[in-house]
């Protein structure tokens, strides 16, 4: 409850700090805290093993004087649309009905899901002539990080031998690498409360190697070790909290 109410202090903080500028008439340097939703489809060599991903994460950056923007960003991915089925990922010790036992002979339920995360750091620049205020426009950012994917195996209540602990590595594809996005989109920075927001496309390069020796559904073919180009592009909306310096009153008292 405390930390509820410290949060909602915060907020009404920065509502205040808002109020009492002009955004109209000056550009004001701030730094952004803020949190986005992202929606992606894969492509390239990730179009392969995945189809959507979401992209849920937070971002922290600074504003400066000139509309520029540097900043740091970092989300996590997931979703379910697996482009190698569970027959043919688990061919192996699939019996002819179809069925994966677990270690008590009976049917087990297996179920994968697409998972991952990238962090980049990020360079952008607002371009405030098409914006309804100095502050706000066309929102253009670059970055560069780290991205990591793999598929996520969950087994629920079943135990099957082959599928736990150490065994998962064999069939999880666990993939990282460089990565490299870009964003075009629109900044808004109200004018007098916090209701201050960015949306547009999103298209991001993964340059990722595959971080496994071995998958077991195919041993008798040897893992590529080429570097892959991952691909996604889609949509990212966020929401942001600036936090402004305090304005010097007009007076003063001795």
């Amino acid at each position: 409850m405390k930390q509820f109410i410290l949060s909602i202090s915060f907020l009404f903080i920065c509502f205040i700090g808002v109020s009492q500028r002009n955004m109209s008439d000056s550009i004001i340097p701030t730094p952004l805290f803020g949190v986005q939703y992202g929606g992606t489809w894969s492509g390239g060599d990730l179009k392969e093993r995945f189809g959507y991903f979401n992209h849920i994460g937070i971002t922290a950056g600074y504003k400066f004087q000139k509309n520029w923007y540097a900043g740091i960003a970092g989300d996590f991915m997931f979703g379910n649309q697996i482009n190698i089925s569970n027959y043919q990922l688990f061919k192996n010790f699939v019996d002819s009905y179809g069925n994966i036992t677990d270690q008590n002979g009976d049917a087990a339920t297996v179920l994968t899901f697409s998972r991952g995360f990238h962090v980049n750091g990020e360079i952008g620049k607002v371009f405030n002539k098409l914006g309804h205020n100095k502050n706000s426009g066309l929102f253009l950012k670059l970055g560069a990080g780290f991205l990591n994917h793999r598929i996520r195996i969950e087994s629920n209540d079943h135990v099957v031998p082959l599928l736990e602990k150490e065994y998962k590595k064999g069939y999880d594809r666990l993939t990282t690498g460089l990565n490299t996005s870009q964003f075009l989109g629109y900044l808004f920075m109200a004018d007098n409360n916090f209701l201050n927001f960015y949306a547009g496309f999103y298209i991001q390069e993964g340059f990722t190697k595959n971080r496994r020796t071995l998958f077991w559904d195919q041993p008798e073919v040897p893992v590529p070790s080429d570097f892959r180009l991952d691909l996604m592009y889609g949509f990212k909306i966020g929401w942001l909290i600036p936090v402004y310096k305090r304005v010097p009153k007009d007076y003063y008292f001795n």
